[in-house]
């Protein structure tokens, strides 16, 4: 994956683009770090990346990009000109997106989750395929089934939009989070296998 980046880099003319190979030829933690960076950078907490925050961001990570292409691509990110861009939504960006047979076996996995066939995955949807009998802080009774549920569901969920139903996007988000940092699809395809008794 990093050699593959690396080489790919050179070529490629849009800044997001750039950008993504940049942090992957960084191995996986370069998008990851990336984050944790512009979360820094935001010194008024507002959540939102000014461009200068950006820029500082981008050099602090050691990503050379010129003013222009710094500029560019503040100009994609911030798509309603609002003046500043969500860090969250920086990263959605930046991550690079699952290829076909990653997200047809992510789906498998929503569609067996989502019993009641709703598109969204709720705690009755869990009733019937997750089962926390075996699960420690369950067993010891330091926690009821239902909460072991709620932090499960929690875990698919921004923290903008938890609301205890996980929709098919936030999902394929999470996944695609994860993805982005498994450069092997067998190891992938068997975790998900695994994880969903597929």
């Amino acid at each position: 994956m990093i050699n593959k980046a690396q080489r790919a880099v050179i070529n490629t003319t849009d800044v997001i683009e750039k950008l993504r190979l940049l942090c992957l030829a960084r191995g996986a933690q370069g998008i990851v770090g990336l984050g944790r960076v512009f979360r820094r950078m935001d010194e008024d907490g507002n959540k939102q990346l000014s461009k200068d925050e950006l820029k500082r961001g981008l050099e602090e990570c050691g990503l050379e990009l010129s003013d222009d292409e710094v500029d560019a691509m503040f100009e994609k990110l911030d798509a309603d000109s609002s003046g500043g861009v969500n860090v969250e939504e920086f990263i959605v960006a930046v991550r690079p997106p699952m290829n076909d047979s990653r997200k047809k076996l992510v789906e498998m996995a929503f569609q067996k989750m989502d019993k009641s066939g709703d598109g969204e995955i709720s705690i009755e949807d869990l009733k019937g395929v997750y089962n926390v009998k075996y699960h420690p802080r369950y067993i010891s009774g330091e926690e009821s089934e239902e909460s072991i549920m709620n932090k499960f569901l929690a875990n698919f969920e921004q923290d903008a939009t938890k609301d205890g139903h996980v929709t098919r996007d936030e999902f394929l988000n999470y996944y695609s989070a994860i993805s982005a940092s498994i450069d092997n699809d067998a190891y992938f395809d068997l975790m998900i296998r695994n994880a969903y008794k597929l």
